[in-house]
């Protein structure tokens, strides 16, 4: 079977080609060409998203506020519905991995206001951290407290809570503050910082072997899913100072009462269903035949859910998939793989993630609903969920039994065990870490999954290879929570749905610029830097600048242009 979209396009303007313009002007005449185009033909233009989630519905959503004929296409089954492959052994269904909704998702919150869910949240909730010696820390609720500059806040309040790190321990992180201040001050900054790893940033900061040990390497390890040691320091800057030193409240987090799919996703695809979006489900894209552009339309063949080859024409694309997936489609297309930015994919990595969901005969009472586990597994980090407090599906069960997820990241050496073994980690060295005083409950039925390849690594030199929204062609983009960061992008960092759904907007805004429609979707920002923050960093970039001057005359006085002086900031300016 065939299915195309229909294509009928006009000719390039003989000698056109000749007259070299500038990007702007450029994209800006190829979008009217491809909207000029598409008005002939008396329809919309039309726009392929690949991949659903919140990067591709996110860019959906954009193109279709913009007036953009847009099809989704999706490899599970179901787009925005909850994929009923993964059952338990009991055969119940089940959707892998705990998300959890922060303090500065404005645009997720927005959304869900938008869609008439925002009850699908549960209340702001603390959360534990745990090793094997026992309670590391207890995070408050700091939202509630009197705001204090950032990040006095954060230290005083969660200061009573540290069980077992020394105050001197956690003063060892205050040289921290420089990089801070000074690692997105520019792209230079970035790139330095980017290349070595947040191990070698922290042990060159002074940071105590127990800090990262009890705090930093488990903050990793559930924030961006792996150790310091194989994470990019600018990464592992990024992610610290979104999730936690921004503002007072930014570690504040809240979780969604039932499946994001059930609660979230379905009535989100519903709505753009209800506005003229095609979700198309079970369609595995396997490569992009043609790029559009220069104002021509691109193909992209698929497989659909009864085997069948699909074609479907476009006047532009958004790739909204993860990494991995994006690669071995680059692979397999030949105008993406002869571009040097969709090769270079190949270059990225990827971390493990297993998922354990129980039910148990007996009640569970942690101290706290959400839990995060560092050290029960060489270099695996660990979150542990009581499901029956979370969840109005089990909180509802009055059976006296409890459900918990435990999503193990980072996981590579436990995918070999079998289901019973990981079962049993969860239950003989998990379990006991947050509930001390219960006995060794009863497995009444248990769903292990694992997943490959499931998140990107942000590992040290990664920057280099990964995208932006825009591509070298006008009418592919990108979206997804791995695209780049750094100066001038948008606050939402690591790996997280807020900026999954970001990217998503901003790759669905470029998109319908690019075939001759007016952005509409609001992007909003994140909390604007405190006002000493915001002084610290131009303070830092201005050092920075004036560091360079110096050195460069310096360079200028010395023999040889002074080659074998060092180069001035690499990335410590102020650590030095």
């Amino acid at each position: 079977m065939q299915t195309e979209l229909r294509r009928t396009w006009g000719r390039r303007a003989h000698g056109a080609h000749r007259r070299v313009l500038p990007a702007t002007t450029h994209r800006r005449a190829l979008s009217v060409l491809v909207r000029a185009t598409a008005l002939k033909d008396n329809r919309k233009p039309r726009v392929v998203v690949v991949g659903g989630g919140w990067a591709g519905f996110g860019a959906a959503h954009a193109l279709q506020q913009a007036g953009a004929d847009v099809v989704v296409l999706d490899s599970a089954p179901n787009p925005g519905g909850l994929a009923s492959a993964w059952k338990s052994a009991g055969g119940r269904t089940v959707e892998p991995g705990i998300k959890g909704f922060w303090y500065q998702y404005a645009n997720i919150f927005s959304l869900v206001d938008s869609l008439g869910v925002r009850d699908a949240f549960t209340d702001w909730t603390q959360s534990s951290f745990y090793s094997p010696e026992g309670l590391l820390v207890r995070s408050p609720i700091l939202q509630r407290e009197p705001r204090l500059p950032t990040p006095l806040g954060s230290f005083l309040y969660t200061a009573p809570y540290f069980t077992r790190l020394p105050l001197a321990d956690r003063l060892s992180a205050l040289p921290l503050l420089g990089p801070l201040l000074e690692y997105s001050a520019d792209q230079e900054a970035y790139d330095a910082y980017d290349k070595m790893s947040a191990l070698e940033l922290f042990r060159a900061a002074g940071v105590s072997s127990r800090l990262y040990r009890q705090f930093l390497e488990p903050m990793l390890l559930v924030t961006l899913f792996a150790p310091g040691h194989k994470l990019s320091a600018a990464a592992a800057l990024d992610a610290l100072y979104y999730f936690a030193l921004a503002h007072q409240a930014d570690f504040d987090v809240r979780w969604c009462r039932g499946s994001v799919s059930e609660r979230l996703l379905t009535p989100w695809a519903a709505a753009l269903r209800a506005r003229g979006a095609v979700l198309l489900g079970g369609r595995r894209v396997e490569a992009l035949e043609e790029a559009p552009q220069g104002g021509r339309p691109g193909r992209l063949v698929s497989v659909g859910p009864d085997g069948s080859r699909e074609s479907w024409s476009a006047d532009a694309v958004v790739f909204a998939v993860g990494s991995s997936a994006m690669a071995r489609l680059a692979a397999a297309s030949p105008p993406l793989a002869a571009q040097p930015l969709f090769a270079g994919f190949a270059n990225l990595g990827s971390v493990d993630v297993a998922a354990v969901r129980l039910w148990l005969g007996s009640r569970l009472r942690p101290a706290t609903p959400s839990n995060v586990l560092a050290g029960f597994e060489p270099g695996a980090g660990a979150t542990l969920f009581h499901l029956s407090e979370l969840q109005d599906e089990y909180r509802s069960d009055t059976s006296g039994g409890s459900v918990v997820e435990a999503d193990l990241y980072h996981a590579a050496s436990l995918l070999p065990l079998s289901d019973q073994q990981l079962v049993d980690r969860v239950v003989d060295r998990m379990l006991p870490a947050v509930d001390p005083s219960t006995p060794r409950p009863r497995v009444l039925d248990a769903s292990v999954l694992r997943f490959r390849g499931a998140v990107s690594l942000f590992s040290p030199g990664c920057a280099s290879y990964m995208p932006t929204c825009r591509t070298p062609y006008d009418g592919v983009f990108m979206a997804g929570d791995w695209i780049r960061q750094g100066p001038g992008t948008h606050g939402a960092k690591g790996l997280c749905q807020e900026k999954a759904y970001v990217t998503g907007l901003q790759a669905g805004n470029l998109a319908a610029e690019s075939v001759g429609l007016r952005r509409r979707a609001v992007v909003l920002p994140c909390e604007p830097d405190e006002s000493h923050i915001a002084a610290g960093r131009e303070a830092a970039a201005a050092l920075r600048r004036l560091g360079g001057q110096l050195g460069g005359a310096l360079r200028g006085a010395l023999p040889g242009g002074g080659r074998s002086l060092p180069e001035p900031l690499g990335g410590f300016t102020l650590l030095r």
